[in-house]
């Protein structure tokens, strides 16, 4: 490949990263981060995990029957919590996948 061809491919490749950074990722960081702030506006996180057991099971059914006697609001914020992390979860290892294979010519 010559010097342009070189110059030009590594621009397309910045160009591409950049675009899945940007797109969806950005907006799933953004929902995220609202999800927990509204999740924080309604529930003492601290005092939740204050007052569970100690061990991994127990804390596990305590989190459990917290999220189901919670109200409506905070459910669905703690989907969109689960969801976005998910969603990034995902196109962080798309984007290392498509970093690590090798262009072909």
């Amino acid at each position: 490949m010559t010097t342009i061809e070189n110059n030009v491919m590594r621009r397309v490749y910045r160009i591409r990263i950049l675009y899945a950074v940007f797109s969806g990722v950005t907006a799933s960081c953004f929902l995220f981060l609202l999800s927990l702030w509204g999740i924080g506006r309604e529930v003492w996180v601290a005092a939740v995990f204050e007052n569970g057991p100690q061990d991994l099971v127990g804390r596990a059914q305590y989190l459990f029957y917290a999220f189901l006697q919670t109200d409506l609001i905070v459910q669905i914020l703690c989907l969109v919590v689960l969801g976005s992390i998910i969603y990034l979860a995902y196109q962080t290892a798309r984007l290392i996948a498509s970093s690590l294979v090798p262009a072909r010519a």
